[in-house]
Parts: structure tokens; C-alpha cells; sequence
């Protein structure tokens, strides 16, 4: 794996008590997600899982990168394993929706059909990773001009990635809207459960944290764009704090939302019966 001379991998030495702190918070949250996943035999959740498995191996492969700030392998480990875990997030995070308007019998509540809903979503997700994953692998095995092009690889990947998330947060708000002005019965029969507690820990809390992990998702994917829009000699790219601030630090909250907000709270065999 070879990089043209003329490209820089990094503009600062990457910082090590950082690298490492994340590193350890995903890998708490990760296990988390994974006893939750194991207990709950929620499968949907696998990719997200797999997300926070990338970032632990992306914040270590970088706080290697403090050490040798040369290692193009170090560099490509810790860039695309970063790059793609929210990819990985948005996949389950659309299965979700799917299941919780199936659960509370609100098929014809939703614009889009329910047995193509997942696909189209997944689809497009599937896609934004495969374009960012190519965009990554070129930009860490070529000259000066192909880097250049798996640049604008990746932001073709990004720009799927938000047009898909904003549909997904549109077809989530219409379903929720809908649902609230014609209640089904099992909608009706979960809140009156549950009552009226803030954050509520029915169907209304898990579609707050879809949107919460969607939103914190978006924010985090304009900011890759501005990256990638400027390049490697970019502002954004050219200063640490950015990736901290704009996807490290947003990406372990939507971690954190899910496991606060985990779907087996709702979607479990227990409260089926009950509806």
C-alpha cells in the first residue's frame, strides 16, 4: 500500500489520550449493545454492533497512528473503519421503523409499504457504504490525482447516505404524525400501559431516539462532506478537533440513545402479547 509522497496523512500527530478514550467508551458501549443484542435475540441489530466494533478498531489503529504518523496502514485502518461505522448504524436504525409500524399494526399508516421499506432504505444504505468503502480504498492506493478521485468517491457515498436519511426521517415523521391523529388499537394499548412518563419507554421513546441517532448521523455526514468537498488540504481535515467534536463525539451519543433506547424494550415476544 503505497501513497504519493506529496500527500500528507495527517497535518497534526494524531492525539493519544483521545484516540484511546474512544476507543474505550465505544468498546463499553459496544459490549452493551452486545449483551443487550445476545438477551433480547434482537438479529436486526447486528450491523450496529459490527459499527461499534469499527470504531473501536478505528480508535486504536489511530492512537497507533500517534506513534508512527507514516504507517499508511495504520492511516487506512483507522480512516475507513471511522468512515463507515455510521453506515453500518443507519442499517439498523431502518430495520427499526419497519418493525415498530408492523408492530403496532400501522401498515396503511405508512407512504411507503412496509415489506419495501426496509429494502429501499437498506438498499440505499448498502450503497452509500460500498461508494464510501471504494472511495476509501482508492484515496489509500494511489498518486496525488487518484486520491482526488476517491475523494469525490466518498462524497458521492456521503450524498447518498443523507438524501436516503432525510427520506428515512420524513417517512418516520409522517408515520408518527398519522399514528398520532388515527391511533391503532395496539398504540393506544401500549401508551395507556406505560402512561404518560417522560422520555416515555414505549414506541413514542424509540422513534424520538431513531430521530435523535438520525439527526446526530446527518450532522455528522455534512461535516465528512465539507471534509471531503475541500480536500486534503482543507481546513476541516487540517485540524483534529473537527473529527472529535463532529463524528467521534456524535456517533458514541447515538450509541449511548440506543442502548438507553434499545428497540427490545418495545419490540420484545412479551409486549406482543400484550397487544
Amino acid at each position: 500500500m503505497a501513497i504519493d509522497r506529496n500527500y500528507v496523512l495527517y497535518h497534526y500527530t494524531p492525539n493519544l489520550p483521545c484516540a484511546i478514550l474512544l476507543a474505550v467508551l465505544f468498546a463499553l458501549t459496544t459490549v452493551l449493545h452486545l449483551y443487550q443484542r445476545i438477551k433480547a435475540h434482537s438479529k436486526y441489530f447486528n450491523p450496529f454492533i459490527v459499527g461499534g466494533i469499527f470504531q473501536v478498531v478505528g480508535y486504536g489503529a489511530r492512537a497507533g497512528s500517534h506513534f508512527n504518523t507514516d504507517s499508511t496502514l495504520l492511516y487506512a485502518i483507522q480512516s475507513l473503519l471511522i468512515l463507515l461505522a455510521p453506515t453500518l448504524y443507519a442499517a439498523s436504525i431502518y430495520m427499526v421503523l419497519g418493525r415498530i409500524i408492523t408492530f403496532l399494526h400501522g401498515e396503511h399508516l405508512s407512504y411507503i409499504p412496509v415489506k419495501w421499506m426496509t429494502k429501499v432504505f437498506v438498499a440505499g444504505d448498502v450503497l452509500s457504504f460500498i461508494l464510501q468503502a471504494a472511495g476509501g480504498g482508492i484515496m489509500t492506493n494511489g498518486s496525488k490525482n487518484t486520491v482526488k478521485i476517491g475523494e469525490w468517491v466518498i462524497v458521492a457515498g456521503l450524498c447518498v447516505q443523507i438524501v436516503f436519511f432525510g427520506a428515512f426521517v420524513i417517512t418516520s415523521l409522517i408515520f408518527h404524525v398519522k399514528i398520532i391523529r388515527s391511533p391503532t388499537t395496539a398504540s393506544e394499548r401500549f401508551m395507556s400501559k406505560r402512561g404518560s412518563l417522560w422520555p416515555p419507554r414505549d414506541w413514542r421513546g424509540l422513534l424520538f431516539a431513531c430521530y435523535s441517532a438520525s439527526v446526530l448521523i446527518l450532522v455528522r455526514s455534512v461535516y465528512r462532506l465539507v471534509e471531503f468537498v475541500q480536500g486534503n488540504d482543507g481546513y476541516v481535515i487540517s485540524h483534529e478537533v473537527f473529527l472529535y467534536v463532529f463524528d467521534a463525539a456524535m456517533m458514541f451519543s447515538v450509541m449511548v440513545v440506543m442502548n438507553v433506547f434499545h428497540p427490545s424494550f418495545v419490540l420484545s415476544k412479551d409486549n406482543i402479547g400484550f397487544l
